[in-house]
């Protein structure tokens, strides 16, 4: 297919330099007939109505970080939104920050750092707020301010036909809730509008517990965090049960809104888990607690599955560990939920797993010759975790099947999400992503 590239937004085709980077993701390496990287809500729509004139599927991009790649394509069209990247206060009484589709997380803080500020983000600088924000948002602040998407007030969306509307509670009620946890469905966001929290500081750090009964930690932090106030989240990694550190657990947690003092009484029940051997705690600005994130080292393919459960019960306690022996190279991360995730009703965004207690997340890294050999057994060890599930988080799995979808949404959800998408996109135009078919 050839191109008239005067027509299009700062363009790259196969050939061009910077072309073979510019095609790339974090998990994943496509081959797109065409890049196309707007600087404006213009160029979005000329490149939106570029691609369905020329019968090109269209991946958006917003940090690139993402599981299954979907940032980039084999043949399609890319839009990556780097460029809009622009972070500004729009309401300062209010704390309304107007945040480009392509901006980063460090790019948030850069901004908001001077002012005290932050957003309930994901846990990684270099995350596109886009693609985070539209699959919930997980991050050290959700048990004291919930996901991202229960701090936004406004989106500003590039549709199919090319038209942009603004999607807020008030206007494009439907869409603004599904925004709020479905994804990229409906269409290109090119910036969110959020109320920012005032957070001059997070305590941070991670206590190692070695040796351990995997089994009486999970239950020891388990406790511990439903006594926890929601000033503090927390998240139990549990290593590979094949690897030298086996028998060893770390706790890695946050504390916000509190003075030292304070702060050390509410991390002091975490360092009474088990026999530490080593605690690093300090204090630190919030964009400082963001993982800067790494590529996958070459020839190794990542696994990842993850289950929400809304009590983390001594059956699921146990298939927790049964899950790592039979799986020896899986990491399980455990993570903290409650407090205002769990005030928000589990209809009033896409995202509507409010009720559940913990996220359990695995996650392994195989050698690339042997995955396809590997997963299936992956998969069926891990099915004995995800029965004790109400759902899953998609910003953190790794497959896009229509399974994953189903258990993603309940019946209800999904059917209005249904609606939504037959509203805005009935063509699926915007399928590249865990999609929500019409």
């Amino acid at each position: 297919m050839v191109f008239n590239l005067t027509t299009l937004p700062d363009a790259l085709v196969p050939g061009d330099a910077g072309y073979e980077e510019a095609a790339g993701v974090l998990f994943g390496q496509g081959r797109p007939a065409v890049i196309m990287r707007p600087g404006t809500r213009g160029e979005v729509v000329d490149a939106v109505l570029h691609a369905q004139r020329n019968k090109l599927e269209i991946a958006v991009r917003s940090g690139g970080h993402g599981l299954l790649a979907h940032g980039t394509s084999d043949g399609g069209l890319v839009i990556d939104l780097g460029r809009l990247n622009h972070v500004s206060v729009v309401d300062s009484d209010r704390r309304v920050v107007r945040v480009g589709g392509g901006a980063t997380w460090a790019r948030v803080d850069e901004i908001l750092r001077p002012l005290g500020w932050a957003i309930s983000s994901g846990d990684t600088a270099g995350v596109g707020v886009g693609g985070l924000t539209l699959g919930g948002g997980f991050g050290w602040l959700v048990r004291r301010f919930g996901l991202a998407i229960d701090n936004l007030v406004a989106a500003r969306v590039v549709l199919a036909d090319g038209s942009v509307v603004t999607a807020s509670a008030t206007r494009h009620a439907d869409l603004f809730w599904a925004l709020r946890g479905g994804g990229g469905n409906f269409g290109v966001v090119v910036d969110f509008d959020f109320i920012a929290a005032e957070v001059p500081s997070a305590h941070f750090g991670e206590i190692v517990f070695d040796p351990v009964d995997p089994a009486a930690m999970i239950r020891s932090w388990r406790n511990a965090m439903r006594r926890a106030p929601r000033e503090l989240t927390a998240a139990l990694v549990l290593p590979p049960s094949g690897s030298d550190a086996a028998s060893s657990a770390t706790v890695t947690f946050c504390v916000t809104g509190c003075d030292v003092s304070t702060a050390d009484s509410v991390i002091e029940p975490l360092l009474g888990l088990g026999r530490v051997t080593r605690a690093s705690i300090e204090e630190r600005a919030y964009g400082d607690i963001l993982e800067p994130g790494h590529p996958l080292p070459p020839g190794l393919r990542l696994f990842a599955r993850n289950v929400m459960m809304d009590d983390l019960d001594e059956t699921a306690t146990v298939a927790v560990e049964q899950f790592r022996h039979e799986s020896p190279a899986t990491s399980v991360i455990l993570r903290s939920l409650g407090g205002a995730f769990g005030e928000v009703p589990w209809d009033a965004t896409a995202f509507a797993h409010r009720d559940a207690e913990v996220m359990v997340l695995a996650m392994s890294m195989v050698p690339e010759a042997q995955a396809d050999l590997l997963e299936p057994a992956f998969r069926s060890a891990w099915s004995g975790v995800a029965a004790h599930g109400s759902g899953v988080y998609l910003n953190f799995q790794g497959s896009a099947t229509e399974e994953d979808i189903a258990t993603a949404y309940p019946p209800a959800t999904r059917a209005r999400l249904v609606e939504v998408k037959r509203a805005y996109d009935p063509g699926n135009v915007f399928a590249c992503n865990h999609n929500i078919v019409p």
